[in-house]
């Protein structure tokens, strides 16, 4: 007997490693933060930043970095073109602060990098974007080696929990929020979205 997966949902996960960035990024982003009051998405109680961030000169290491992601990703999927980052936007999601269930429309692949990530201060959620299963759950067994082990909870959402330096891309259709921040700290990400040259105008 063999196993067919059709319709799968990739999600790619990079750690980035580098010396200064997250400290060079935070520095920076607090500072913008503090220079502009943002503006309201899905953001609830937090800080959102316009989302020229891809333009602006201090943040071009990072930008750099994702393209070198979004490259190996379009490699992998057989895209025939290039892809084009189309905006970036700062996160700060302070105590208690949270981003409602959203999707990235008008985009191919969007995804989040982490700044800082203290313990407990919101996992990204992603749902499972098959309506249709939902009409007849199976009773699953646990799961111990699995990061969230509630057997109904891993039929219907999935949990990433947040760590500094570590990039997670996705395609833009997948429904997905941030629960909300239970630490005693700020939680600052960047948030992104792609495209491919041939959809550029």
């Amino acid at each position: 007997m063999h196993r067919d997966l059709h319709f799968p949902t990739p999600i790619y996960i990079a750690d980035i490693k580098h010396p200064t960035l997250n400290q060079e990024l935070e520095r920076d982003i607090v500072a913008w933060s503090k220079q502009d009051k943002g503006i309201i998405r899905t953001n609830v109680q937090g800080w959102h930043s316009h989302t020229n961030m891809n333009e602006l000169p201090q943040f071009k290491k990072l930008v750099d970095m994702l393209y070198a992601c979004q490259k190996t990703i379009y490699e992998q999927e057989h895209y025939e073109s290039e892809p084009v980052l189309g905006n970036m936007w700062a996160n700060i999601n302070p105590p208690g602060g949270m981003n409602r269930a959203h999707q990235h429309p008008n985009s191919l692949w969007s995804g989040v990098y982490y700044i800082k990530a203290p313990k407990n201060c919101g996992h990204l959620k992603i749902d499972d974007p098959r309506a249709a299963a939902s009409m007849c759950r199976p009773k699953m067994k646990e799961r111990l080696n699995h990061p969230d082990t509630s057997p109904t909870r891993l039929w219907r959402e999935h949990h990433y929990e947040p760590i500094a330096g570590r990039c997670i891309m996705f395609p833009s259709w997948l429904m997905h929020c941030v629960d909300p921040n239970e630490s005693n700290d700020i939680r600052i990400s960047v948030s992104f979205n792609f495209l491919q040259k041939c959809m550029v105008v």
